[in-house]
């Protein structure tokens, strides 16, 4: 092997490394209460992440939230999931996903009852 090839292979090790840090930061669940996702959505969008609130719902268009005693708000989806939680303190977990067009969201992949109402 020349000498040129080894420093390359270390840079293409390098990038491999740190793309997988960046994906495993992707992945991994942080713990992240509404009032920080309502300051700052960009920071955890893409992200999964663990929060808890109050089921609301809205008749027109329909759709579910969880909010906190200060109204801060996060979408839910899918709808039909979280629907039998209406009225109930819960804590979920998901992908969130922040749209300065479509605001806060939460894809579920778990929801867990804290209290009913």
């Amino acid at each position: 092997m020349t000498p040129f090839v080894r420093p390359a292979g270390r840079l293409v090790a390098g990038l491999f490394a740190a793309l997988l840090a960046g994906c495993d930061s992707q992945q991994r669940l942080a713990e992240v209460p509404l009032p920080v996702l309502a300051s700052n959505p960009a920071a955890h969008d893409g992200r999964r992440v663990a929060t808890s609130g109050v089921v609301r719902r809205f008749e027109a268009p329909r759709h579910y939230w969880i909010e906190d005693e200060d109204l801060h708000r996060v979408e839910l989806f899918p709808h039909a999931r979280i629907a039998p939680y209406l009225g109930g303190a819960v804590r979920v977990e998901g992908r969130f996903r922040f749209s300065p067009t479509e605001g806060r969201r939460l894809t579920l992949e778990r929801v867990e009852w804290l209290s009913a109402e």
